[in-house]
């Protein structure tokens, strides 16, 4: 185990399969950019209020709730109107658990992220549940990772029998600001196969495109012109592991009018060639 050193110490056990994180901060933050981790993300709220982008929506975790975040799925976290927030974040290799809950449809239910609004019962048991993990990493007592898997083992059984599990999104309020960015990631994924540009998106929400470019980037972690690209990278992946269309096509039915832009481009966002990209695919589908 190691901890790196921080104000908020980082506890990174298992040879970095699993690693948790309490943090408490004051004033506006927001991530930089949109990041993935190739582990499951489990991030409890412990005050406040947080603004994610997960899943191209997004989703206001308060209070007590519980968000995962599928492994590769493309997020950002930025303060909402309540600037202060603490919270517990986990990063978690699924195969640390026993075998009934390492599936991911288990989980996401071929979704990018699962919520849990939790019963105040439900809140008081997860806190405490994670601040033992907390003590057993601060302690480092003999066989304390062990004991820190079983514990958040008992922890994502109790999120399994959750009685909040089923709320999910519905019923629940969101502002005003959060529809509007929902609405314009839409019209983007929509159109992005066109010529889209932040002041023809603006007109058409009847916006500015200085308070559409700092709302979109402030929610999403994208600045506009970038989560256009985004997606085109995200369906030319598609089209490169599923179909036989030559590159070309490809590049064409995403949105670019140049062969050497797009290759620039997806180089940029995947590093690799798009041949290359799906040389790799079907390879990896062959092994499957």
């Amino acid at each position: 185990m190691s901890s790196i050193s921080s104000p908020n110490p980082k506890h990174v056990l298992e040879d970095g399969r699993f690693s948790i994180q309490h943090m408490k901060r004051k004033g506006i933050t927001a991530m930089p950019r949109s990041h993935s981790h190739e582990q499951i993300e489990l991030y409890f709220l412990c005050e406040g209020e947080r603004v994610y982008f997960v899943d191209d929506r997004v989703v206001t975790v308060h209070k007590g709730e519980l968000i995962l975040i599928r492994p590769n799925q493309l997020h950002a976290t930025a303060s909402s109107e309540i600037a202060e927030f603490e919270r517990i974040l986990v990063n978690y290799d699924p195969l640390l658990l026993p075998a009934a809950l390492q599936s991911e449809n288990k989980w996401f239910h071929n979704k990018g992220y699962r919520m849990f609004r939790l019963t105040l019962r439900e809140q008081d048991e997860v806190k405490q549940l994670l601040n033992r993990i907390l003590d057993e990493c601060l302690a480092s007592r003999d066989y304390y990772e062990s004991c820190a898997v079983a514990l958040f083992t008992e922890l994502m059984i109790l999120l399994q029998r959750s009685e909040g599990v089923q709320l999910q999104q519905n019923g629940s309020a969101k502002p005003p600001l959060h529809d509007l960015v929902n609405n314009v990631a839409a019209h983007i994924r929509e159109h992005h196969r066109e010529t889209l540009t932040l002041e023809e998106t603006a007109a058409h929400f009847f916006i500015s495109p200085s308070y559409l470019s700092r709302v979109f980037h402030r929610l999403t972690g994208f600045h506009f012109r970038e989560y256009i690209l985004h997606i085109r990278m995200r369906e030319a992946e598609q089209r490169l592991a599923d179909s036989e269309d030559r590159v070309q096509e490809i590049a064409s039915a995403v949105g670019f009018e140049h062969l050497s832009h797009f290759n620039k481009t997806f180089k940029k966002a995947t590093g690799l060639t798009p041949l290359q990209y799906r040389k790799q695919a079907r390879s990896l589908r062959r092994s499957d």
